[in-house]
């Protein structure tokens, strides 16, 4: 005989309330998984460099970020004006910049401080990407005066980052003179001239330049180049492999913690499952005992009430995503780990991790189902119809 669906649906429906609360437990477990994987996601896509694999960025050996870097002035200069894979623009200009990164503790709005991320630049790194910065309010900042131009996230985030407004940089005042745009992690930044940067935070060097380079760059070749040149003991990497490398402290700590909440949550969703299933098994005896007469057999019974607790599982699933979609583009901030700086990101709800939520709480309700469906199919027929 054909699984007796229909039956199993009908007693969802009459058993509203109960399959309700059922399914809250799991749908908090799919909100959970649903929401930190959305930060992680979002986290994560500040660090794609938007179709960026001819940049390159020079940093001192055996630096893992522009953090822990140090170029000298001069080394930075002829690295720009020396390297062959440099590209140059039709002025014969080099599509090169030396920056400067620090983190400076700056109060947030609603109390509190963070390491804000400076950077120094130069004129040329506003050209260097495919997709470069774009201005919302305000100019670009006069290169030989003290003037910053704030990422959007930041104005809403943090003091004195208006339009308008004044940033003390060690003891030098800086003028807030635009907000700027960028699809990427340098998007939550605050940027000023390189070297009135470096003068106002009593700093001697730069901590990388950044260049477009030949598309065809062989990236080891070139290190060791620059590794052979006693003037230039730097090391070469694409950005998008940089990138990669600074979301591994952050995005591990993520997902470690959406493991661990979703076992902990999960096993008390598949528990709450469970007791629910039994307690069904137990109210609809007489049910079982009359399918098991009219000809359904016991594996037939048993995956009915196995799809039963599974459709209580995909309910789940569908409200918990419901929970969090309204959270989808929320922005929010976080340290990176591997920088130590404050950095501004959304959540981002994926169709992967929705469909990947949606197929754990289905999952769990298949879990907390077997054994109650294991027992609904084992009963003796007699015994069941006299019930």
């Amino acid at each position: 005989m054909a699984l007796p669906t229909g039956y199993t649906t009908r007693n969802l429906m009459r058993r509203r309330s109960q399959v309700l609360f059922t399914a809250l437990g799991i749908a908090f477990t799919t909100a959970v998984l649903c929401g930190i994987l959305s930060l992680r996601n979002g986290f994560e896509q500040l660090f794609r460099p938007l179709g960026a694999e001819e940049v390159a960025v020079y940093l001192r050996i055996g630096a893992t970020s522009e953090g822990d870097s140090g170029i000298p002035r001069e080394s930075a200069r002829i690295i720009i004006k020396e390297r062959p894979e440099i590209l140059r623009d039709e002025l014969g200009n080099p599509l090169a910049a030396a920056e400067c990164f620090l983190a400076l503790y700056m109060e947030k709005m609603n109390g509190g401080l963070v390491n804000a991320p400076l950077r120094g630049i130069e004129e040329a790194s506003l050209k260097l990407h495919p997709t470069p910065p774009r201005l919302l309010e305000g100019r670009w900042p006069d290169w030989g005066s003290d003037e910053v131009v704030v990422g959007r996230p930041l104005v809403a985030r943090l003091k004195n980052c208006s339009l308008g407004d004044t940033l003390t940089l060690n003891t030098t005042p800086f003028a807030v003179v635009g907000v700027y745009e960028f699809d990427n992690s340098q998007g939550s930044e605050i940027w000023g001239p390189v070297e009135r940067m470096l003068e106002a935070l009593d700093r001697p060097v730069y901590n990388r330049v950044i260049a477009r380079v030949q598309p065809d760059l062989d990236f080891a070749m070139a290190t060791e180049q620059l590794e052979e040149d006693p003037r230039l003991s730097f090391s070469i990497t694409r950005q998008s492999e940089y990138l990669a490398a600074q979301t591994t402290g952050l995005s591990t700590s993520l997902l470690l913690l959406s493991i661990f909440l979703t076992i902990i949550m999960g096993s008390a969703a598949v528990i709450g499952t469970m007791n629910t299933m039994l307690a069904t098994v137990a109210s609809r005896t007489h049910e079982i005992g009359i399918l098991l007469a009219i000809g359904y057999s016991r594996i037939e019974v048993f995956l009915a009430f196995l799809l039963e607790s599974a459709q209580v599982g995909l309910i789940g699933g569908l409200i918990g995503l419901l929970m969090v979609a309204p959270f989808h583009g929320i922005e929010t901030g976080a340290a990176n780990f591997n920088t130590f700086t404050d950095i501004s990101f959304s959540f981002q709800l994926s169709p992967t991790i929705a469909l990947t939520s949606v197929l754990l709480s289905f999952l769990l309700g298949l879990i907390g189902g077997a054994i109650p469906a294991w027992i609904a199919a084992n009963r003796s027929v007699v015994d069941a119809i006299r019930r």
